[in-house]
């Protein structure tokens, strides 16, 4: 990460969206505080965080980690003064890795497992305003929904007992922007980078495009492809498939956002 100080008023709006999540603002955050990075989230057991650790080493572009905070600890320099228990919109609660609840506070569940170690993973949003200020319209902030994203048939590097398959999201970009769209999100190798497939989704295993495993379906439009890249929900299917005995994570789209602009992230 670059040191790249944010604007005073950046900050301020990085913090007025976390105190707004914190007072019940319980939507998707894409477009929120534009310019500031927003992260993925999960958490895990101690004795199942170094597994993770090495997950994410061995799958980079998926598991981007931005910042590891100690167990049971719920803050990050990421953004001085905020809580990591309350200042995401939706939490999900998997338990043997299975979606066992969603809650928009999870305070008691950190006070009742104070061993689970925080990670927080980049996000594609960060690359989302770039592309905005490129003049490439980003759907799913159109339309007012979340981003689709989907389970594929690519599976992830396993690292001690978590293996999982790769999770992507997908963007409609029109078929002369899609060089442009690679361009500008590739100077992000931190938080996802470029894509890593376009067009021809039944290559990845998705059999129909408008039933994503996560967000909503959004329209694609004549002359638009899709694009597809790494998601930062791929932790969310290795504990899916590795069943992980507990654990606590972002609901897909509800992120944490941060202090921190992103064009620290650029060229990292």
């Amino acid at each position: 990460m670059k040191l790249i100080n944010a604007s005073r008023e950046a900050i301020m709006a990085a913090q007025q969206a976390r105190a707004a999540i914190r007072a019940g603002f319980d939507k998707p955050t894409a477009g929120m505080a534009p310019g500031m990075t927003q992260a993925n989230m999960i958490c895990l057991p101690r004795d199942w965080a170094f597994d993770f650790l090495l997950y994410a080493q061995r799958n980079p572009q998926s598991c981007p980690v931005l910042d590891v905070v100690e167990a049971g600890d719920y803050r990050t320099p990421l953004a001085p003064g905020a809580d990591l228990r309350t200042d995401i919109p939706r939490y999900r609660i998997w338990q043997q890795g299975k979606l066992a609840d969603e809650i928009t506070d999870a305070t008691r569940l950190w006070q009742q497992h104070p061993d689970l170690v925080t990670f927080l993973i980049g996000c594609s949003f960060t690359f989302e305003t770039p592309l905005r200020e490129a003049g490439i319209e980003i759907r799913h902030i159109t339309d007012g929904c979340n981003v689709p994203m989907y389970k594929t048939n690519r599976l992830c590097r396993p690292a001690g007992r978590l293996s999982g398959e790769l999770v992507v999201s997908m963007r409609p970009i029109p078929a002369d922007r899609v060089s442009d769209a690679v361009m500008i999100s590739g100077r992000f190798p931190a938080v996802h980078g470029a894509p890593v497939h376009i067009g021809e989704p039944h290559l990845l295993g998705i059999e129909d495009i408008q039933r994503p495993d996560f967000g909503d379906a959004v329209r694609i439009e004549p002359g638009e492809i899709p694009v597809f890249w790494a998601c930062g929900v791929t932790p969310q299917a290795a504990v899916m498939r590795s069943g992980v005995p507990f654990a606590i994570s972002h609901a897909p789209g509800h992120m944490f956002i941060t202090d921190v602009p992103d064009a620290a992230w650029q060229g990292a």
